[in-house]
């Protein structure tokens, strides 16, 4: 696997990879976004899920509830002390066979305590990401709607896959909201 640069993001974003896309890296005044050297760094949206207070005391990834949350939307949110919550980003992916994307959290909110969790973007994978965004600290934490929340590195594979995210039907493709934990419905996954 090689990394994938600047140019090369660049072109596949005009190709329609990532939408918006943001050719330069804006960060006066704001959490950095846009194309860098080896990755873009996305932006996480306006709308979130906060956990409801005392409604699950316990989360099943097998059975989730919409009641464990509500909506959010604004220009900042508040992440409670060892808590998190639910975003999407701003742009939406479209994933080329050949890639995989790989996304790791952005400094500035890792020096506050903050972990950003997504999992790997498969081949012809699509949409928009969900994401949890995790206070490990004993504060709050402000996240800021419209910036930087993260950076999605691009890994090209030596061989193209055989099956790709698309062609199993992926129960997350083309996701547009945030999408709550949900398992594959009647069928095998091989």
């Amino acid at each position: 696997m090689s990394i994938r640069p600047d140019h090369w993001i660049a072109r596949k974003a005009l190709d329609g990879m990532i939408d918006p896309f943001e050719e330069s890296l804006v960060g006066k005044g704001a959490i950095s976004y846009g194309v860098s050297s080896y990755g873009y760094d996305f932006r996480v949206d306006r709308k979130y899920k906060l956990l409801q207070d005392g409604e699950s005391p316990v989360l099943d990834p097998k059975q989730t509830s919409e009641r464990c949350y509500r909506d959010y939307e604004g220009d900042s949110c508040l992440i409670p002390a060892r808590s998190f919550v639910l975003c999407r980003s701003y742009e939406y992916f479209r994933i080329p066979r050949d890639i995989l994307g790989v996304c790791v959290g952005k400094s500035t909110y890792a020096r506050c305590g903050v972990s950003v969790n997504v999992t790997p973007l498969e081949p012809e994978w699509e949409g928009r990401l969900t994401m949890s965004v995790i206070n490990n600290g004993p504060v709050p934490v402000r996240i800021h709607s419209g910036e930087g929340i993260a950076q999605l590195l691009f890994l090209r594979a030596r061989d193209v896959c055989r099956v790709s995210y698309a062609d199993r039907k992926g129960k997350y493709q083309a996701q547009r909201e945030i999408t709550l934990s949900r398992l594959q419905a009647g069928r095998d996954l091989a």
